[in-house]
């Protein structure tokens, strides 16, 4: 009989798909039918008969056929000829998406550079594998060693005269040498940007700095060459002035920015990072003889069953089959406390198993699990572009054309009207229309407002992760805040204790805190830090036994105490009066969580446990309101807790019991009614939300997740930040606004002085050395007036 065997995808998702046709870009691979290696019968995916050798998945009809495969692997493994049906193997490169960060429409199936811009593509789903931006990497090598090239040139050019190192016809040769690589080596990135950009049709600031740069290296190496092709007017001690030095700092300082801006967009692949590294890496999986193994989690198909012990993550979505336990899903909900599971009840993946072992059945594995379902979500939300950016981007294009069309304008018109020699006079003011029409001042005049602004609100514990979201804060007219960690503490606390007649509510907090003593539970560890804080002893427990899902019992002093829900007092025959009930209900509806304290088999109290208000919260919601913004909450927290902790702080409308796809949706809803809306919360399942949402704010108390998927971080978790935020976004757009103003004004008045406007006039012509000056001074300009928002309150 013919022996085939079939090699799989580490990747579920792939294993799934290959008894199909599957696209991977342009290509089309034919997956070749599933065979067992050791016998030849046909057999699927499906089969529970499956066993990794290599890294890759092997199936089998049968036990015996498994058996005899892992006795021997190799054996079967050569005797099966390659040429009946070649193996088929996927790297994790295959479907993998690279996308241009500037142009988020440009997709393609391999790495390369953006036929628009000419920035390097990247990756569009990040992966735990992903190295270090490899554009980072190189504009980071490129700047430090042309770093002192830059030092050397424009020292050279400063101070070079009075030195008196070299004459001045030698240091220009001097400072061409040295320029070289800077211009050539260290800037040709942005020239191939600057030259796509002209293919492609779309000017960009890439287009103005290769202009510039080219216009000033250009003119300085034939003054340097040829000096004689210019008039004596432009000798002066002893050479035709050069302006190496401009081109180099303007490279310099680009390649400085390009690094500050990759590394800040890191930022961006760190959320989703920090969402796939939840995952554990290896599951449990129980065969069906009974045996046990440890696989990787990309071998985990549906229907496997899966063992996950106490303090494991569990590994894929599924539904309990065997034990009970209470599992920590914070990760998902954003609540804190943990939710009983029993059999029939579903699991979702990277969640923690805090107590209980228990035997799961596998449902959702690879892209269908909700982990990665809010990855994806992450992802799509991140890679949304503000309305802003792509309207700055099209006046920039216009900006070009116009600087572009006013330099040829004067080289021709100089070169048939102005006086001999013409075009030499032509070429030296279209140079100076070039240079002082050089990016520096535009390209500050945001950049400069940025940088300060987010120095000025980091000492205010506000962060802002990108300009986007400093333009946004102020236009917001609706939050949208978590309620846990968000306008809670996040951290529960004990509130008060009600007794039965007969004890005191000291005695009742004393007995329910020693029973608990030994219990990781949040609302068991709150109860023990109040009986420590009023400084009661707590008593020896012995015979401790914790029934999940309702509560527990043990012995303390001689007296068998319950402490749990109702349906413990039910299940242990202890009777409740109404009026008991009624108070438990009570507390329930002002956002407390009730227990109930029996010994001895008699009612003897109840205790609630709260996660308390911020004290901050309140005040910082009548400011925002007072500012016309509307408060929305949602959480994933029960519909009455949250709608009693709305109406204590006066928040109308409130959405309880919402996972990350409905905060999502949320946000998109209100966007779609033309609103602009801000999200504050602290936890995974704000994750989506908060990467939608025109800004996302995240509380530096809370998750890494959160924080990297927001554009603002609020450091000490006070919401007051927010109206901090808000005014430090109106004051920055104002000083934004004015630079842009002062540099487009610079431009209308600069460019017609460079083309020689005033020459018919007053005989004086503006030379490249005073544009430069004036490109400087126009530069400082926009500095000194972004550093104003130091003071900002």
């Amino acid at each position: 009989m013919d022996h085939q065997h079939h090699e799989h995808s580490t990747s579920p998702s792939k294993t799934r798909a290959e008894a199909n046709p599957v696209k991977t870009g342009a290509t089309t691979v034919d997956m070749p039918t599933l065979k067992d290696p050791v016998c030849g019968m046909a057999v699927t995916d499906q089969s529970p008969h499956r066993l990794e050798h290599g890294g890759l998945s092997y199936f089998f009809c049968s036990a015996r056929c498994q058996t005899k495969f892992a006795s021997e692997p190799e054996r079967y493994l050569k005797s099966s000829p390659s040429e009946a049906s070649p193996p088929v193997r996927h790297t994790e490169q295959a479907g993998k998406v690279y996308t241009c960060p500037m142009h988020p429409e440009i997709r393609q199936n391999h790495p390369g550079n953006c036929p628009k811009c000419g920035m390097a593509l990247e990756p569009e789903m990040p992966t735990l594998d992903d190295d270090e931006n490899p554009e980072l990497r190189d504009f980071t090598r490129r700047f430090w060693w042309t770093l002192p090239l830059t030092v050397v040139v424009t020292v050279l050019a400063m101070f070079g005269h009075q030195l008196g190192l070299l004459d001045m016809a030698t240091q220009s040769w001097v400072e061409l040498c040295f320029s070289l690589p800077i211009v050539l080596w260290a800037g040709w990135p942005f020239f191939v940007r600057g030259w796509e950009s002209v293919v492609n049709r779309s000017p960009n600031m890439w287009t103005l700095i290769s202009l510039g740069t080219c216009a000033a290296f250009i003119y300085s190496v034939i003054a340097t060459v040829k000096p004689a092709v210019f008039p004596t007017s432009f000798v002066s001690m002893g050479r035709v002035a050069v302006y190496f030095e401009a081109a180099a700092v303007i490279i310099s300082l680009t390649l400085l920015g390009q690094i500050l801006e990759l590394k800040a967009r890191s930022q961006t692949s760190a959320a989703i990072k920090s969402l796939l590294g939840l995952a554990p890496k290896t599951a449990r999986r129980i065969a069906l003889d009974g045996t046990e193994e440890d696989v990787p989690l990309t071998h985990v198909h549906e229907a496997d069953l899966l063992r996950v012990r106490p303090g494991e993550k569990v590994p894929v979505d599924g539904v309990v089959i065997e034990g009970s336990s209470a599992v920590d899903e914070s990760m998902l909900t954003g609540e804190p406390l943990p939710v009983t599971k029993r059999p029939g009840d579903k699991l979702i993946g990277a969640t923690m198993n805090t107590s209980g072992a228990l035997v799961m059945r596998a449902e959702h594995v690879g892209a269908s699990s909700v982990l990665a379902q809010i990855v994806q979500l992450v992802a799509q939300a991140q890679r949304s572009r503000a309305p802003m950016q792509r309207m700055a981007d099209h006046v920039a294009g216009y900006f070009v054309m116009a600087v572009v069309a006013a330099a040829l304008l004067t080289l021709v018109l100089w070169g048939w009207l102005g006086p001999q020699p013409s075009w030499v006079y032509g070429l030296i003011n279209a140079v100076s229309v070039l240079i002082i029409a050089c990016p520096c001042a535009l390209g500050l005049a945001t950049p400069m407002s940025i940088m300060v602004a987010t120095g000025r609100g980091a000492t205010q514990g506000v962060l802002f992760r990108d300009a986007a979201a400093i333009e946004n804060l102020r236009k917001v007219d609706v939050l949208i805040v978590d309620k846990t960690g968000t306008l809670t503490e996040g951290r529960p606390t004990f509130n008060r204790a009600i007794p039965a007649e007969g004890i005191t509510e000291q005695e009742v907090l004393r007995l329910a805190a020693s029973l608990d003593q030994g219990s990781e539970h949040p609302l068991a560890q709150a109860m023990v830090n109040a009986a420590h804080q009023q400084g009661l002893t707590l008593a020896i427990v012995d015979s401790f036994d914790s029934i999940t899902g309702i509560g527990v019992h043990g012995l303390v002093e001689s007296r068998t105490l319950l402490l749990g829900n109702a349906a413990l007092m039910a299940q242990e025959g202890v009777a409740i009066d109404p009026s008991v009930t009624a108070s438990a209900e009570a507390l329930r509806a002002e956002g407390a969580s009730v227990m109930l304290l029996a010994a001895n088999g008699k009612f003897t109290g109840l205790l609630a446990v709260s996660d308390p208000i911020k004290a901050s919260t309140k005040e910082a919601l009548e400011a925002l309101r007072a500012a016309g913004i509307r408060i929305v909450m949602a959480t994933g927290d029960g519909v009455t807790t949250a709608r009693a902790v709305g109406k204590t702080l006066g928040i109308d409308e409130v959405h309880g019991e919402v996972k990350p796809a409905d905060k999502l949706e949320l946000v998109r809803s209100l966007q779609a009614q033309g609103c602009i809306v801000a999200m504050a919360g602290d936890g995974i399942n704000d994750a989506p939300a908060l990467a939608k949402a025109d800004v996302g704010i995240a509380m530096g108390t809370g998750t890494d997740v959160a924080m990297n998927s927001a554009q603002v971080t609020l450091v000490k978790g006070d919401l007051r930040g927010i109206a901090t935020a808000r005014d430090l976004s109106e004051s920055t757009v104002a000083n934004m606004k004015q630079n842009l103003g002062f540099a487009f004004v610079y431009n209308a008045l600069g460019i017609p002085l460079a083309a020689g406007l005033l020459y018919p006039i007053t005989g004086w012509l503006l030379s490249p050395m005073i544009a430069a000056l004036a490109m400087s001074l126009s530069s400082a300009s926009v500095i000194a007036n972004a550093l104003r928002l130091r003071h900002t309150k």
